[in-house]
Formats: structure tokens, C-alpha cells, sequence
């Protein structure tokens, strides 16, 4: 008999994997590369236009104003992460790249594909607006599980911290991750990469970029499987596709398509409490994400910008009998939802001149969920269906100055939502740097919206959603300094405070009989410190950070008792108080490269749900080492191919534990791996 107490589902009736309805346009984006070689050899437009030349991002932010702006002009906390970094260390999974940046902390239920939850500033997980090339991937009401993306093709990552729903509208809470994938230039060249080492992992990954001034593309598909770090069922598949065309309409005028595929399959043999129970349960996903932007000067002051983007995930669960004895209780699960994102939106950027930029736009987003479920018991098969959507309309305008040392922005946002009506947010702040540029101060302040969510508003049956809730809202405000010493070594600080209201809670017991389930009443706020410090550079870079977190629910709702989510006075649930981390990197030799990081995580309070009502409990500190080495056997050029070899040890020293109750973490892991450069500039 089987029992799914919190079970994280999703999947078909037969158990048996349906062929993916993206199929089609994945098979159409793989066969691009090719043909868009040919057609970049020749140039196809006219006189290349600046704007249209491959920009190099190094020291610039795009996340925190929505176009390029010197990192010293960001008034908010800000994080770099760049691509080649990634690939240098073998991190395989963007998870793993956040883990040591500083306000931030990851939980991941147990193995490599399970559930992937990131909590910035002590913000709730769904409180990140994470995107692509500028398409959010958030489900509607802000879920996001980072479990299936890999760091396939990506040139850098942006975290910006602090409310940001003025730019991005709902679910930018506690802050904004964005992925930028890598952009093409110059002659075709290519990379093949394969990968192999512990818990059965294999991984492989090619890559083709290239372009004119006229047309420029990039393209990677890549597969990983593992056999996961549990006893039997644990297997998980993923496959990746991206691609980025930029082309020059003329003069003037440029447009840009991004796309990014991913199928994943996930079996897990646990239920919600981690305990070792099934099988052949299993989940799986497809989601797709498509973006346009099209843009044109039409004179040195004033540009335009309009965009259209998608994103759609189909995935579900299947868990079936586990045998023809197997009748009695509930003994069978499926479901599948299809979730869908589309927005369109137009913007102009209007720069007269003294350090002045002044950006006003509108935005237009459709969302929709299509869901379906069936269980099976011994009183019989039941299921249930459901279909809903709903629209927003935004406006928005900011502005941005800068002059001498001193840069200030700011920005409003006004949501018209069909569910909720209309929400205001608004965002502010300046950066002073001084003559000598050596010393950087900070301050900010906004506040943020997360819808709710689909089920939340609409569910039915046992569960009543309500469709007069609210958004969650949260204020913010930060200040900071930077100073740099000399070339050699930058120290950052950075002191927050964060507060969180009408949290929407879910009880048992409606307050009106018959009435729904979810209602705004909680709050909670967090504040804290981070600090950064960069030391070398060339040959020797070491980079240490260390975060203070301090959260406290002040309002618990309907939640009452220790094993409540929310206890009044308690900090929040799997926040770790206390983080470090340190990451080196050597250039031992020419051709010899050698990263080592340490990251320190420590006590954060949880709860063991396998009981009822579930008991608080701490999950203790840990510390978790890696290592890398890289190897270049062979450069490339004069139409020879490039060789690099790469060694990682993930947890070093074997460090045993869970970043949630009940879901041990992997143990020590061994992967080698060698990737194969041909063609690029000193290529054929």
C-alpha cells in the first residue's frame, strides 16, 4: 500500500513516457546551425553599425537598468558570475555556481534532478524573478526549480539584490537571476565536450558559433544522465538545447532570437518525508522559451525596443502500482500540467545628453495553466481537471543620471491585473564613487510584488482558492561600500533589511464555513550582512565571502504551534544564519589550471515531516569542498583542433548532510572529462 504525504508530482496514465509535443521545433532549432554558416560567409547588409558589434559586458551590468551601464553606477548589490569561469571549474549545474554567492542560499532535496529551491536575503523561494535572455522562467506566482538548469552555453550570470518589480514586475521580491547565453562572432568554431565520473554520470555537450557583421549566431546541445545517489530508482536525464541569432536589419536596426529547450526525467523513490518507498515513481518536464527583440536608433538620442517572448513547461508525474498485489489504500498517482507564459512589450530609451538616459514602456502578459490528474485506490479511479488564465498590463518609466562620481536611478511600475487589480511599486537609488575611484558608496531602497499563485486563486474540490487575494509585498533597503586596493585586492560590504507582508497561508479551517482556504496574513522580515573580498589577479585570484542572515516571522497567521511553517518569533524555514565560502584559482603553468573552493554553511531550522504534526528540527552546519584542474593538451589554430582536459572532485572530504530534513546530499564525486576547440579565429 502506498501513502504520498507532500509528494512533489507531476505525468501520464500508462507510465510510459509521450513523445514531446516541442519535439518538432526542437528538431527545426538543431538543423539551424548549418544553414546560418552558410549564410554568414558573405557580408549581407550594409556598413556594420557600432551598436551591432559583439559588446564585451566586462565590467558592465545589464540586470539592474535593462540595458548596460557601468557596474560602478548600480546602486543595488550586484554579483558577476562569467561563463568561462563555469567551464573552467566543470560546474555543471547554475545551482552549484550560486552556492557561493553571498545572500544566497541553495536546498536541494537529495540527488542531482530533485527539487531546487534558492532563497535570496531570506526571501521565500518563489520570491526570485529568475530569466533567460530576458524571458522569465518562473511559474506564475513565482516557483522556479533550478534542479534542470545547467550551465550549457551560458557567457555570464547577473544577480542583482533587492526588489526589482519596478523593471520586472511580479515575483523580483528578494531580487533577479539572469542567465545570458554566449553570443557569436567571427569565423565558425566549434566544441565538443564529454564528461564521466561518479553516481554513473556521463555528459556530453557540442557547441557552433560564429557570425559576421551582419548575422551572428551560437548554438549548444547537450545531454547529462546520472544514476543517482540512492539505492534504486534515482536515475535522471536531461537534454539542452540553446540558440541565439542576431542579425542587422540595416543600418540602423537590429533584431535577436533566443530559444532554449530542456526534457528531463527524474525518478525518485522516496515520499515526503525522504524515506525509501517506491520503485517506479517519477517526474518529468518539458519546457520551452522563446524570445524576439527587435530595436532601432532612430537618431543618437532616441531608441526603440519592442519584444515578444514565451515560455512553456509541460511536465508531470507517474507513479503506478508496484505490482497486481499492490490495491489497497491509494496505489496510484499521475498528473500533467501545461503552463504557459506569453508577454509582448514595447519600449523606448530616450538619452539627451549629460549623463541622462529616461526609459518608458508597456507590457502585456497572458498566463495559463492546463492541469490534469488521476489517482487510483481501493474505493476506485477518480480524476479531475482544470483550465484557467488570467492577464496584466503594466506601465513603466525610469531614469537614470550620471555625472562625475555620482549615479542615480530610479523607477515606477503599475500592474493592472485582472485577479488582483492594480499594484504600484517603485525603486530608488544612487552610488557615489570618489576621484581616485578607489572608493564606492551605495544606498537603495524599493518594493516588490508576487502574485498569486494559479492554485491558490482557482483550486477547487478539497481545496478552495480564493479570487480576491492579494499580492505578497515586501519593502527593502540597502546601503554599501566598496574599496578597492590598489589592483591587488577589493573589499565590499553591504547591510540590509528586507520585510515581507500579507504572506497568503493556507488553513484547514476558513475563518467562513465553506469559505476558501488561502488568505493574506502573515509577515515576516530579514536583515543581514555581506561582505565580499577579492584578492590577485592574472597567475592568482582568491575570492572570499561571509553573509549574516537574521529572520523572524512577526505575524504567524493561521499557524499555530512548534511544528507550524510559521512560529511567531522563529526564524524562517532553511535559512542558514551563518554562511562562508572561499574560491581560489592558481595558473600553475601555461597550460595548467587549478580551482579549489570551500564553502561553510550553518545551522538552519527545518521540519521533519514525517510525523504529524511535523517537528521542528536543525539541520547542523557543513562544510563542503571542491576541486578542479584543467589541462590544455593542445591549443588550437593553423586548422588544428585544441584539446583541454579537466579533473573535479565535488565534496572533496566526504561531508555528510542535508540541506533539507530527511534528503541526504551526494557524497565525494569523481568526473573527467575532455573537450575537443576547432575553427574560431586562428582556425581554418
Amino acid at each position: 500500500m502506498k501513502h504520498h504525504p507532500n509528494r512533489v508530482s507531476p505525468a501520464t496514465s500508462t507510465g510510459e513516457r509521450r513523445p514531446s509535443r516541442f519535439a518538432p521545433a526542437l528538431r527545426a532549432a538543431i538543423a539551424l546551425p548549418a544553414l546560418l554558416a552558410s549564410l554568414a560567409a558573405p557580408p549581407l547588409l550594409a556598413p556594420p553599425l557600432h551598436a551591432q558589434q559583439p559588446i564585451n559586458l566586462k565590467g558592465l551590468v545589464v540586470t539592474a537598468n535593462r540595458w548596460a551601464e557601468p557596474e560602478w553606477t548600480v546602486a543595488s548589490h550586484a554579483t558577476v558570475i562569467e561563463g568561462e569561469d563555469l567551464a573552467r571549474a566543470g560546474i555543471e549545474y547554475v545551482a552549484d555556481a550560486l552556492r557561493r554567492v553571498p545572500g544566497l542560499a541553495v536546498a536541494r532535496n537529495g540527488s542531482f534532478g530533485a527539487v531546487t529551491s534558492v532563497f535570496l536575503r531570506g526571501g521565500e523561494s518563489d520570491y526570485v524573478q529568475v530569466l533567460i535572455d530576458g524571458v522569465p522562467v518562473n511559474e506564475p506566482g513565482g516557483a522556479f526549480d533550478f534542479a534542470s538548469l545547467t550551465t550549457d552555453n551560458i557567457e555570464r550570470i547577473e544577480i542583482i539584490r533587492g526588489p526589482a518589480s519596478a523593471l520586472y514586475g511580479s515575483d523580483a521580491v528578494s531580487g533577479v537571476i539572469q542567465i545570458f547565453t554566449r553570443r557569436g562572432a567571427g569565423p565558425a568554431s566549434g566544441t565538443l565536450s564529454v564528461h564521466a565520473g561518479s553516481f554513473g554520470t556521463r555528459r556530453w555537450q557540442g557547441a557552433l558559433s560564429g557570425g559576421t557583421d551582419a548575422l551572428s549566431y551560437a548554438f549548444s546541445l547537450g545531454r547529462n544522465a546520472t544514476d543517482g545517489i540512492l539505492e534504486f530508482n534515482n536515475d535522471y536525464r536531461q537534454t539542452t538545447f540553446t540558440g541565439r541569432i542576431q542579425g542587422r536589419l540595416d543600418s540602423r536596426a537590429d533584431a535577436t532570437l533566443n530559444v532554449r529547450y530542456d526534457d528531463r526525467r527524474f525518478h525518485f523513490p522516496t515520499d515526503g518525508s525522504g524515506a525509501l518507498t517506491d520503485h517506479n515513481a517519477y517526474s518529468f518536464g518539458d519546457a520551452l522559451s522563446l524570445s524576439l527583440d527587435a530595436g532601432r536608433r532612430w537618431t543618437d538620442a532616441l531608441e526603440t525596443h519592442f519584444t515578444f517572448d514565451v515560455h512553456e513547461s509541460d511536465r508531470g508525474s507517474d507513479d503506478a502500482a508496484d505490482g497486481p498485489a499492490d490495491t489497497l489504500g491509494f496505489f496510484g498517482y499521475t498528473s500533467l500540467n501545461d503552463i504557459r507564459r506569453a508577454s509582448g512589450g514595447a519600449r523606448a530609451i530616450l538619452r539627451p545628453g549629460g549623463g541622462t538616459a529616461l526609459a518608458a514602456g508597456y507590457e502585456l502578459e497572458q498566463q495559463s495553466i492546463r492541469g490534469f490528474s488521476r489517482s487510483f485506490s481501493q474505493y476506485g479511479p477518480s480524476a479531475s481537471s482544470s483550465e484557467d488564465d488570467r492577464r496584466n498590463h503594466a506601465g513603466y518609466a525610469q531614469l537614470s543620471w550620471t555625472g562625475g562620481g555620482v549615479a542615480v536611478n530610479g523607477g515606477v511600475r503599475t500592474e493592472n491585473n485582472e485577479r488582483f487589480g492594480t499594484a504600484a511599486t517603485w525603486r530608488a537609488g544612487a552610488a557615489w564613487r570618489s576621484a581616485s575611484e578607489g572608493t564606492r558608496l551605495r544606498i537603495a531602497a524599493g518594493t516588490g510584488i508576487k502574485e498569486p499563485t494559479f492554485f491558490e486563486t482557482y483550486a477547487s474540490g478539497f481545496t478552495t482558492g480564493n479570487p480576491d487575494l492579494e499580492p505578497e509585498h515586501s519593502t527593502s533597503f540597502e546601503a554599501g561600500l566598496d574599496q578597492e586596493l590598489g589592483s591587488v585586492a577589493t573589499l565590499s560590504l553591504t547591510g540590509f533589511r528586507q520585510s515581507y507582508r500579507d504572506l497568503i497561508q493556507y488553513t484547514f479551517s476558513p475563518p467562513t464555513p465553506g469559505g476558501p482556504n488561502y488568505h493574506n496574513v502573515a509577515m515576516a522580515r530579514s536583515r543581514g550582512v555581506e561582505t565580499e573580498a577579492t584578492f590577485g589577479n592574472g597567475p592568482f585570484r582568491l575570492t572570499g565571502t561571509y553573509s549574516y542572515l537574521d529572520t523572524e516571522v512577526e505575524d504567524a497567521g493561521f499557524h499555530e504551534g512548534p511544528g507550524a511553517t510559521f512560529v511567531e518569533g522563529e526564524p524562517l524555514l532553511r535559512r542558514p544564519r551563518h554562511t562562508a565560502s572561499a574560491a581560489a584559482f592558481v595558473q600553475i603553468a601555461s597550460t595548467v589550471g587549478l580551482d579549489v573552493s570551500v564553502r561553510r554553511t550553518g545551522e538552519r531550522a527545518d521540519r521533519d515531516f514525517s510525523t504529524y504534526p511535523s517537528t521542528p528540527v536543525t539541520l547542523p552546519s557543513h562544510t563542503v569542498a571542491d576541486l578542479s584542474a584543467s589541462f590544455e593538451v593542445a591549443g588550437s589554430g593553423s586548422g588544428r583542433p585544441g584539446l583541454t582536459l579537466t579533473v573535479r572532485a565535488e565534496n572533496l572530504f566526504d561531508a555528510v548532510y542535508e540541506e533539507i530534513w530527511g534528503f541526504q546530499a551526494p557524497g565525494r564525486g569523481l568526473y573527467v572529462g575532455g573537450s575537443v576547440a576547432l575553427g574560431g579565429p586562428h582556425g581554418p
